[in-house]
């Protein structure tokens, strides 16, 4: 059962990391969930402590990767257009074939969703569109991080509890 738990631990980690860059799965919650899964083993001594505290920072990032994309094209003048038109965006790249067609769909979101607010007004779009995309660049390098940190403590534990687990 202890390999069964570190194996599905380990595809959760796997699948935060992931997660990271879509839209669609939650990067560090997924990844705390592969945590989770590891400290139920009986291989593992269950930390609360330490539990409690990945999954506020889990949560907490969670929360602000809705509020920094659109932080950023606030901040470049954007409105909840542009913030929509990101989401749109994010989503549509996700399925297109073209290379890094989230960042292209992200950018080009924001952008359309800009002009449907004032379509006269190209500048002020191509501004908070760049805002709404350096939003998305920071609230995904922060969920990698986090992803990536998970994913280091989960290989750790496993390393250091190896041979009761396996």
């Amino acid at each position: 059962m202890d390999i069964l738990l570190t194996l599905a631990g380990l595809i959760f980690v796997c699948l935060g990391i992931i997660g990271s860059f879509l839209p669609i799965l939650p990067g560090p919650i997924t990844s705390w969930v592969g945590l989770f899964l590891l400290h139920l083993t009986k291989a593992i001594p269950q930390n609360w402590t330490f539990l409690g505290i990945t999954l506020f920072i889990a949560i907490l990032i969670f929360v602000l990767d809705y509020f920094i994309p659109a932080m950023g094209a606030k901040r470049f003048g954007g409105t909840k257009y542009g913030a929509y038109g990101t989401t749109i965006g994010l989503i549509i790249g996700l399925f297109s074939p073209i290379p890094f067609g989230i960042l292209v769909g992200a950018f080009s979101g924001a952008f359309v969703g800009e002009l449907l607010y004032d379509s006269k007004d190209t500048n002020r779009a191509l501004k908070a569109s760049i805002g709404a995309f350096i939003g998305f660049l920071a609230s995904t390098s922060i969920k990698f991080s986090i992803a990536s940190v998970y994913f280091i403590l989960f290989i750790g534990k496993v390393w250091e509890y190896h041979t009761e687990i396996f």
